[in-house]
């Protein structure tokens, strides 16, 4: 379990993420929401060992945070960031490759290409990154990921996964598509932390739902309870209309224009 206690972090006089608390469980698929500004990155950051909090702290699996060695982490955990910019043409399997480098593979090359096949890219290990579409090259870093993490779990510890937007730039199919392999993941006993701004696709996918607004947990529990009218209007600013499917319960949201 990876958990975090009263994060803060301030930049100037504002505080980008204020007394967060947050636990990560194995085999939960957990999505954090909010617009613009609202900390989420940020949080995730912290959350991943990238950036230290000014107050609180986080550990994995009962160990400081602090304490952990770059390469103990680099082998128990991905990152997806929001964007990528890369100064060398690197090919697709170049950057899937640093992942399976990053976990200590044996055979870094096969790693790396399992996880192209994973996200639908076989036969593009040779393509030069830049050459690439934006939805490809978001695949391509998604399958770093999981070259990095492939798997689950190891030694009987759940590895973990965090995706910053990762179904930007993407196509419908594909969204759904990295969703499912990281709804396995978590399935399979990992852990995962999605950021999105699609609602429908936070309500399908998420176990475990959280709601960031400026630096604040402002809800969180099951999509039932914390996709709804109040809070849409609360957070987003917006007259929101939110159903229910049929079939499954799920919430669905049909966002209003305020000049209606």
């Amino acid at each position: 379990m990876i958990v975090a206690q009263d994060i803060t972090v301030t930049r100037g006089r504002r505080n980008l993420v204020q007394s967060v608390d947050i636990a990560l469980r194995p085999g939960c698929f957990t999505v954090v929401i909010g617009p613009n500004g609202a900390g989420k990155s940020t949080l995730m950051k912290v959350l991943s060992g990238e950036l230290r909090p000014d107050a609180g702290h986080v550990s994995y699996h009962g160990k400081h945070l602090d304490l952990c060695r770059p390469e103990e982490l680099a082998r128990c955990r991905a990152v997806l960031p929001q964007a990528t910019q890369l100064a060398f043409p690197f090919s697709a399997l170049e950057i899937a490759r640093m992942g399976a480098v990053a976990h200590g593979a044996l055979d870094p090359d096969q790693q790396a290409r399992k996880a192209l096949v994973r996200v639908g890219l076989q036969g593009f290990e040779g393509r030069p990154y830049p050459s690439l579409s934006g939805g490809e090259q978001q695949r391509v870093q998604f399958a770093r990921a999981l070259a990095q993490v492939p798997n689950a779990v190891s030694d009987g510890v759940a590895n973990a996964l965090f995706l910053d937007e990762p179904t930007a730039s993407l196509d419908l199919g594909h969204q759904i598509s990295v969703l499912e392999i990281a709804r396995d993941f978590a399935s399979a006993g990992g852990i995962v932390l999605a950021i999105l701004h699609d609602l429908n696709l936070a309500a399908e996918f998420a176990d475990h739902l959280v709601v960031l607004d400026h630096g604040k947990v402002v809800e969180a529990g099951p999509c039932m309870d914390t996709i709804t009218d109040a809070v849409i209007a609360k957070v987003y600013g917006i007259a929101g209309a939110v159903g229910r499917l049929p079939a499954l319960h799920l919430p669905y949201v049909l966002p209003q224009s305020r000049h209606r």
